[in-house]
């Protein structure tokens, strides 16, 4: 496979950009979305048939996001990175993505929630917080460690309102990277198919 340096620079932002605007087009109050992205040359070479079905007939944009389905419905931020660890993904993948909504609140708000004695009580309170938004990240990385991020806030649900960059959502990329680590993956058979390219799900 081709070396991701051969990549362009912007490859991996054209990549969320174009993965954000695909997930924001079912609108809200979806399940996190995980997305293996391939160099769209070598998906070409590799495998011509998956690549047209995903819209991938030309590399016009250098890297292809295919979708490897739906993260379980209220996965909590401590048990998405144990469900992460379990991937890993073949050297065809040159980085992954991940689309998943959140709600954010001020750090000085965070901190009074230690308050409440149950679940029930949590979930009233941030509900009830007037400052509280409801925000939808994507984060990706590459195999070689570059990461960017785009956050759309439900409150302002327009395209020219989308925050990118690199340094966005640095806890969600960390997690990210660590599927490329070579002692974190999943047990044989599990994970992506073999090939990492899902055809369950079609590109953005």
């Amino acid at each position: 496979m081709d070396s991701v340096g051969t990549l362009p620079a912007d490859a991996l932002s054209r990549a969320v950009i174009e993965i954000e605007k695909h997930v924001s087009s079912a609108g809200w109050d979806q399940p996190a979305q995980l997305f293996a992205l391939v160099p769209t040359d070598e998906l070409l070479r590799a495998a011509p048939k998956l690549a047209a079905e995903l819209g991938a007939e030309d590399a016009s944009e250098p890297l292809t996001s295919i979708a490897q389905g739906e993260l379980p419905d209220g996965l909590a931020d401590e048990a998405l990175a144990d469900a992460l660890a379990r991937i890993e993904w073949p050297d065809t993948v040159s980085g992954c993505a991940l689309a998943i909504e959140r709600v954010v609140l001020p750090a000085s708000v965070e901190a009074g929630l230690s308050s409440a004695e149950s679940d029930a009580e949590l979930t009233r309170m941030v509900g009830s917080d007037p400052r509280r938004h409801e925000v939808r990240m994507v984060a990706a990385v590459l195999r070689e460690g570059d990461r960017f991020g785009a956050v759309r806030l439900r409150s302002h649900d327009e395209d020219s309102a989308v925050l990118t960059g690199t340094d966005l959502v640095p806890t969600l990329c960390e997690v990210l990277s660590l599927t490329f680590e070579p002692s974190v993956g999943s047990r044989s058979g599990e994970g992506p198919g073999d090939d990492g390219m899902s055809d369950e799900e079609n590109r953005p």
